[in-house]
């Protein structure tokens, strides 16, 4: 009889793995051909921008058109991750961009091709993924086993960089033969992919819970602020957004204009623009891999301020290397830090998180750094037309090393208090 009770049990424990690893395969099909198709347009857009105008101002306003509207949907899509099912919102986010972006297919098949049109699309494709992020976020903690979510995030992380490494170079394979509007299509055809599979996935909706609705009195407003309280009053999360906030002002001039610096130091062509960026993602595969390989972090913490100052150090090299062979070595290096990075802070947000706030926790979390970058890209963009942009990478990496000193004190001595 007890092996009886024994082997029923065995088989529930089976199902239950069967289901939620089928859950998250499906959902991490989707998101990443997804990321790969708008990956393919983001850098082509940027590569198109850079080759045509060469100009710091045309990159500030496409990168600005690019997270602004991110920024201002980012809060209320934040509460309706919380209120409303979250599969649903992620897919109908992800045909919206796939829309905009068909429709930047139809005008420059027709002959209008624009900068000024390539900004507005950006605008639009922003939009669809300010509303997307806080949901594919607060997703992982709903599907996802939490002694395994350092795992899955960790293999997400490694997933995204494999297609980060041939996003970048099909997309100059795409924009150098056959011009920009066919990775338009890419974008258009991987979007309607991922719609497909994830409608595929078994997810309850996920009730917000009564207790945020009564605070909030039912209103968007309500709830919002409810969340903005709640992260205002744990001490660990409001360091971390903190820490977003400074570190994406730091890492601007290295994520933002390292494409027009190489353009302007070592050369236009597009297979240097290439090379800049798959040689990043190299790095992040090799960092995600030892992620997905140790399965576990165990000082969350450590781990962002170690991923910080490596960021610091190397970005400071980058910015002092006159070939172009060792800055791609150093572009390399620095990349294997940011699944480091990006798994830690999420794991600790995703285990130091109520699930009735998860969705406006990322949600804030998505405006803090979001709508930091634009004001930076306001100073750096203008300012890199003026100032090499080697000196502003060197400055901001040296503080970005200091503020992972900073970090590190701060966030244990806030975990604490928890």
């Amino acid at each position: 009889m007890l092996i009886a009770i024994k082997n029923v049990r065995r088989i529930i424990v089976m199902e239950q793995q069967n289901k939620w690893k089928k859950q998250i395969l499906l959902f991490l099909i989707s998101q990443n051909l997804s990321l790969f198709g708008s990956s393919v347009v983001g850098f082509s857009i940027i590569w198109y921008i850079t080759l045509k105008t060469s100009s710091g101002v045309w990159i500030t306003a496409a990168t600005i058109a690019t997270l602004v509207p991110q920024v201002i949907v980012s809060l209320w899509a934040g509460v309706a991750a919380d209120r409303y099912n979250r599969k649903w919102l992620i897919m109908i986010s992800d045909g919206f961009t796939a829309l905009a972006t068909l429709a930047a297919f139809i005008a420059f098949a027709s002959g209008r091709e624009s900068v000024v049109l390539l900004i507005a699309i950006s605008f639009f494709r922003s939009l669809g993924g300010g509303i997307q992020a806080p949901a594919v976020g607060a997703m992982y903690p709903q599907i996802v086993p939490e002694d395994q979510l350092v795992r899955i995030n960790g293999l997400n992380q490694t997933i995204n960089n494999v297609l980060l490494l041939v996003s970048p170079a099909a997309g100059g394979v795409i924009l150098g033969a056959l011009g920009i509007r066919w990775t338009f299509l890419v974008d258009v055809v991987t979007a309607a992919a991922a719609i497909l599979i994830m409608s595929f996935m078994k997810v309850e909706k996920k009730k917000a819970g009564q207790e945020s609705t009564a605070k909030g009195n039912g209103s968007v407003i309500g709830e919002l602020k409810d969340g903005v309280r709640y992260t205002r009053r744990h001490p660990l999360l409001k360091i971390i957004m903190l820490c977003y906030a400074v570190t994406f002002i730091l890492i601007t001039p290295a994520s933002v204009l390292s494409p027009l610096m190489v353009s302007r130091t070592f050369g236009d062509e597009v297979w240097r623009l290439t090379a800049n960026e798959v040689l990043w993602t190299v790095g992040s595969l090799l960092g995600g891999l030892l992620v997905v390989w140790k399965g576990e972090i165990k000082n969350k913490i450590t781990a962002i301020a170690a991923a910080l100052i490596g960021f610091g150090v190397t970005f400071a090299l980058m910015g002092c290397s006159s070939a172009f062979t060792l800055y791609l070595l150093l572009d390399c290096i620095c990349g294997m830090f940011l699944p480091v990075l990006v798994t830690a802070q999420t794991v600790l947000i995703q285990t130091n998180t109520e699930p009735e706030y998860m969705g406006r926790v990322f949600s804030l979390l998505q405006f803090v750094s979001q709508g930091v970058m634009p004001i930076a890209i306001l100073g750096f963009g203008p300012l890199s037309d003026v100032v090499k942009i080697q000196y502003l990478i060197i400055i901001c990496g040296i503080l970005l090393a200091l503020w992972g000193g900073w970090f590190k004190c701060a966030a244990e001595k806030a975990k604490i208090g928890i």
